[in-house]
């Protein structure tokens, strides 16, 4: 069996809340991998559960090869409430830094609107990237969140949420994560 290359797939970047700016890792990548797409949002500072979710479910929809989903922070929330709207099953998703949305003390009402998280099997292969010192999620609920969900989890050390302001502008062992986990990754369903 054939295994995926970037090149096979669309690879559809989510951005978190703000949307990644043009120095933020999804930013470099999505202009250095030719198949990248990104979700856009309305308003990347007012987010909404349901817009959110349908806009990823529409570029996830309308794709045209094998999708893997590369989600930041609240893009991960969104695309997890995205799935019950996904005509197509997405080939894999590489998830980072998500932010817990049972804790009260991580933002305003409007992120904690994204959850509860369900605790089910995604219905395909995903790694879950997480910080030991990321203020949005601690690292337990990070590693939990993998275990409900199928994911392999990978301990980024302290990393912090894995954004600019974190130092992650350049990202080469995110680079070499997510090459790896596409290799690994069947190029069929």
């Amino acid at each position: 069996m054939r295994r995926m290359k970037a090149k096979d797939a669309d690879i559809i970047i989510v951005p978190g809340l703000g949307g990644s700016g043009p120095m933020h890792w999804q930013t470099r990548w999505q202009k250095r991998l030719s198949t990248a797409k990104r979700v856009h949002q309305k308003d990347w500072d007012a987010p909404a559960r349901e817009a959110w979710a349908s806009n990823v479910a529409d570029v996830v929809n309308a794709a045209e090869r094998p999708v893997v989903l590369v989600a930041h922070s609240l893009g991960i929330a969104s695309v997890i409430n995205a799935l019950d709207l996904m005509t197509k099953r997405p080939h894999g998703a590489f998830l980072v830094a998500p932010p817990d949305l049972d804790d009260p003390e991580i933002g305003s009402p409007q992120l904690l609107g994204f959850g509860p998280y369900p605790r089910t099997r995604l219905p395909f292969p995903s790694m879950l990237i997480g910080s030991r010192n990321d203020p949005y999620c601690k690292p337990e609920i990070a590693e939990e969140l993998a275990n409900a969900w199928g994911s392999l989890f990978l301990d980024a050390g302290e990393a912090g949420h894995l954004n600019t302001e974190a130092g992650y502008g350049p990202w080469p062992e995110g680079s070499m994560a997510f090459a790896q986990f596409l290799s690994n990754l069947p190029d069929q369903v």
